[in-house]
């Protein structure tokens, strides 16, 4: 068969072609539709494909997370639990409105009681934060160095919270009798609970 037998093929009666030249028809026919099939069914599966096996993925290892979680659940409960009792003990050492001027007066005896002299004992403002006020403190006292400290450590063993801030030493007026004594001027704060009516 050559190029002028091509040329006279009737496409109108395929039947008599020769077989030859059917065979190669068909297998053109069959590769033009496996392309088609690819393009117009698989290569879309292939794709959701892809997107199912990386969900499964995601999956995996969203499992992995929540059964490393559930299987610490019970540390978490029991840490939780000691959360609760830790901020329960803190939240004891908040005095409430009636406690705050004991408070007050033992802030200054424990001054007196380390033999500093108070040239300044003036409570401020209240400052509302979350669940508590903030109450600050201005202190101007007078004495020595280990005097400071153990007004410092006489502070930290109140059964409430007080924390010093703003803390500066100065030396003593040389006109003062005792020129060697030492001025702290800081503030301390203590802190309050607000009841649930003051917290809103």
């Amino acid at each position: 068969m050559n190029l002028e037998d091509l040329n006279e093929l009737d496409f109108s009666n395929i039947g008599i072609w020769p077989t030859p030249v059917k065979m190669v028809v068909v297998v053109l026919v069959a590769i033009a539709v496996m392309v088609a099939g690819y393009y117009l069914v698989i290569e879309d599966q292939l794709t959701k494909l892809d997107t199912v096996e990386q969900k499964e993925l995601d999956l995996r290892k969203e499992f992995e997370t929540k059964q490393g979680k559930a299987s610490n659940l019970d540390a978490y409960r029991q840490q939780l639990e000691e959360m609760k009792q830790s901020f329960g003990t803190m939240l004891r050492q908040l005095p409430d409105k009636t406690e705050v001027a004991e408070l007050l007066v033992d802030v200054s005896q424990t001054g007196l009681a380390s033999g500093l002299g108070f040239e300044l004992f003036k409570p401020l403002e209240e400052l509302p934060k979350d669940f508590y006020a903030e109450l600050p403190i201005q202190v101007i006292v007078n004495g020595e160095y280990h005097e400071f400290g153990n007004f410092i450590s006489g502070l930290a063993a109140l059964p409430r919270i007080v924390t010093i801030h703003d803390i500066k030493i100065k030396r003593g007026d040389k006109k003062s009798p005792d020129p060697t004594k030492l001025t702290l001027e800081a503030t301390a704060k203590t802190y309050r609970y607000l009841d649930e009516e003051e917290g809103e």
